[in-house]
């Protein structure tokens, strides 16, 4: 990773040619070095005015969340999720704007030859990610009071934006998300019985899906912007792909999105709003079954990023870090999850 100096060079370089001079870089800040993105703020200066922006680069894991099964690295195969980085990730949030979704505002799009690597500058948007905020602070009371709604809403234009427009997205179906998990699973070389429980059941209960669209992937509390009032920006494209649109809704309801709030839409709404907000903007009718499932899945999902990024120390060349090892520890919430779920449906059904 390149020292915060040279990023400013590189980036005033970036912002005179894109933006407009002089390029002048002020207040650079670090906000984050992920695994898939590294997230600089920073105040530009272009002619006569200042611009707070924001910088995204994306690392080499945003080709690919992956994991290299077994103990020895060098005869290991690696099994990879696709994620998107770079031009792709800024393609799909230009599409989003175009159809009405709250996303940055993309100003540039960075190249290699950039010398900061590909990625995008975006403007700043005002506002808060952090759920334990969102939840309890009562300058949020506004915004909890229509939450749900405003995610269906946003769901509703994201399920409709240009599909052949977006040619690079990965076709990620139920059948195929689900093999393509399975097969990461395996080739982490360490069984998990909750696991195997959840794949099968994921296999045996997959619903037919009466549409595909383009999904987020990634749509939940701590992806969004948020002001007192309205949600001000969706965040984290690179997981888009195109598959059935019920799969964002699921997901936004799994209980680890909830951040400990009692109401399963982000822990502050409630699933009834969420669908009949996604009703009025669709006028297709939700079944609460279908989103059930992909709430389910979403667990085992989750659990199973958990263990891949728990494992990650074994890929060739990586680090230990405390964050893996941590996300890794919490692959057993998600499953707890799943049982929960999966003893209520047995208990409604017997």
């Amino acid at each position: 990773m390149i020292e915060a100096a040279e990023v400013k060079a590189r980036l005033r370089d970036a912002v005179a040619r894109f933006l407009g001079p002089p390029g002048d870089i002020l207040e650079l800040r670090r906000l984050t070095a992920g695994a898939t993105k590294a997230t600089w703020s920073f105040t530009a200066q272009i002619g006569d005015t200042q611009r707070a922006l924001v910088l995204q680069i994306s690392t080499a894991a945003s080709r690919a969340d992956g994991l290299v099964a077994g103990s020895d690295a060098a005869q290991t195969e690696q099994i990879q999720l696709p994620m998107l980085g770079g031009k792709d990730d800024a393609a799909v949030m230009l599409a989003a704007a175009k159809a009405g979704v709250p996303a940055p505002p993309v100003r540039a799009v960075l190249t290699a030859e950039s010398g900061l690597g590909e990625g995008y500058i975006t403007d700043f948007i005002a506002g808060e990610t952090i759920a334990r905020r969102i939840l309890r602070e009562a300058r949020f009371a506004g915004l909890r009071g229509n939450f749900a709604a405003q995610c269906g809403e946003i769901l509703a234009r994201i399920h409709a934006m240009d599909k052949p427009a977006l040619p690079f997205l990965l076709p990620l179906d139920g059948a195929r998300q689900i093999a393509r998990y399975r097969e990461v699973y395996d080739s982490c070389d360490c069984p998990v019985p909750a696991l195997e429980v959840g794949l099968r059941w994921a296999e045996d209960h997959l619903p037919a899906a009466a549409r595909n669209t383009v999904v987020h992937g990634d749509f939940r509390m701590g992806n969004l912007i948020c002001g007192e009032q309205r949600i001000h920006a969706v965040l984290d494209w690179e997981l888009a792909c195109t598959s059935d649109p019920m799969q964002d809704l699921g997901w936004l309801c799994v209980k680890t999105w909830r951040f400990g709030g009692s109401e399963p839409v982000g822990g502050i709404g409630r699933r009834e709003d969420l669908f009949a907000a996604y009703e009025r903007a669709t006028g297709i009718a939700v079944d609460p079954a279908h989103v059930y499932f992909w709430e389910g899945w979403g667990c085992v999902r989750w659990a199973i990023i958990c263990l891949v990024k728990g494992l990650a120390h074994r890929s060739h060349g990586a680090q230990r870090t405390v964050e893996a090892l941590a996300i890794g520890r919490r692959m057993e919430e998600p499953l707890l999850d799943f049982l929960e779920l999966l003893k209520k449906d047995l208990l409604q059904n017997s």
